[in-house]
């Protein structure tokens, strides 16, 4: 049975045994394609004692564990739903020839992540699309289902099963040398632009061989046992609610087990409508509510569930020892959208809430409205809390000012 991680993990002595003395440290990014509406999520008041608004009523008790944040998005970003891809990339968006780059998730994945079985996980709560993309701009395919999640995380395979990866695994380091031996020899006959098309094809190439190498030793290993059951299934596929809630079940189980330490969950903007109570129309209907007061009404019932189930992730990793502290201290909680107003394809303003990952809280950072702040500063920061040199991701101009970590 694989364990969380536990103090007396810690060497007595070396010289990493100061570093070791810290549980390593987590980030999930859960991204919504349909914003949420301003007006209910962001305070009117800056500062630490802001009036809690109608969607940060769900998350209350764990108002000293997240920042909410206004007044910022990603410069260079437009094209209304079209800028999905850009949530964690923060490419400039160039409507036809936009080419999209790496993602927040996969530079601390490519970095950090063959610490654990799973580099990353890129997940969906109810479609085919994510905001994980590779360093050439590809999106990662998601994974939608949380009982497939489930068993690939915590159902060991037979040893038929374990056997047949393994061989896959030594084909595909096979295939990989055939391909970098031949792609060596063509690149001596190409120009100046296809040779830096070959090179970041190395890269790829070179990505892919380590992993395979790390995958390698994961094969022989017995996966994590939790006493938890696998969720049940969704009958209904518009309840994006229960959707939602049963993956964020399954990414609290990941970080337990230290299974990966990056995760990523988006929800698109399909599906009809959602059954709760005083919910009439579709999810995607409503989101485009033309300051319909009606639509908003029904709109906000979603929205606040959604709060409740997002606030219930927090809180259960609040609640978990973690070391000398939490869960939720060492894992960077990031809640957004690319919309800061669905009904009007705006992707200024977008909604912002971060819990935990060792920052100091309980604060309303609100920046200009109308001329916004970079979202992409946070990214930085969030960066550097993993300890990673880096000075500024994408557009970024620095750090998040406002934004400071605990000692």
């Amino acid at each position: 049975m694989a364990l969380p991680w536990l103090n007396s993990m810690v060497p007595a002595f070396g010289r990493e045994a100061a570093a070791a003395a810290c549980s390593p440290r987590r980030f999930v990014a859960i991204s919504n394609a349909l914003g949420f509406h301003g007006p209910n999520l962001f305070p009117e008041k800056a500062g630490r004692d802001y009036e809690t608004t109608r969607y940060l009523k769900p998350i209350e008790d764990l108002r000293d564990q997240f920042t909410v944040i206004s007044g910022a998005s990603h410069p260079g970003v437009g094209g209304g739903h079209k800028a999905e891809p850009c949530i964690l990339s923060a490419a400039p968006y160039s409507g036809s020839n936009f080419r999209n780059t790496i993602s927040l998730d996969q530079v601390m994945a490519r970095e950090l992540g063959g610490e654990t079985r799973h580099p990353s996980l890129v997940l969906s709560s109810n479609g085919t699309t994510s905001t994980s993309y590779t360093a050439n701009g590809s999106m990662i395919p998601p994974e939608n289902s949380p009982q497939r999640l489930f068993a690939q995380l915590f159902t060991d395979d037979s040893p038929a099963a374990r056997n047949a990866q393994k061989q896959r695994i030594r084909e595909g380091r096979s295939i990989m040398d055939i391909v970098s031996e031949e792609a060596k020899a063509m690149q001596r006959r190409l120009g100046p632009a296809d040779r830096d098309k070959l090179d970041a094809y190395f890269t790829s190439v070179r990505d892919l061989e380590r992993r395979l190498v790390v995958n390698q030793g994961w094969a022989e290993r017995r996966k994590p046992k939790v006493t938890e059951k696998a969720p049940d299934p969704v009958s209904d596929t518009s309840d994006t609610i229960a959707l939602q809630t049963a993956m964020h079940d399954v990414i609290f189980l990941a970080l337990q087990t230290d299974s990966t330490r990056f995760i990523t969950m988006h929800t698109s903007g399909d599906g009809g409508r959602i059954p709760l109570v005083g919910v009439e129309q579709g999810y995607h209907q409503l989101s485009h509510h033309g300051r319909d007061k009606n639509k908003i009404a029904q709109l906000s019932i979603i929205e606040e569930a959604q709060m409740h189930s997002w606030g219930r992730l927090v809180r259960r990793l609040h609640e978990t020892q973690d070391g000398d502290g939490t869960l939720l201290d060492r894992s960077m909680i990031l809640l957004t959208s690319n919309l800061g107003n669905a009904s009007a394809h705006d992707t200024k303003n977008m909604p912002v809430v971060v819990a935990g990952g060792g920052f100091q809280h309980g604060q309303h950072l609100a920046f200009d409205r109308d001329n916004n702040y970079p979202l992409p500063n946070l990214y930085t920061s969030m960066l550097q809390r993993l300890g990673l040199e880096i000075d500024a991701f994408a557009s970024a101009t620095g750090t998040m000012q406002g934004l400071e970590f605990l000692s």
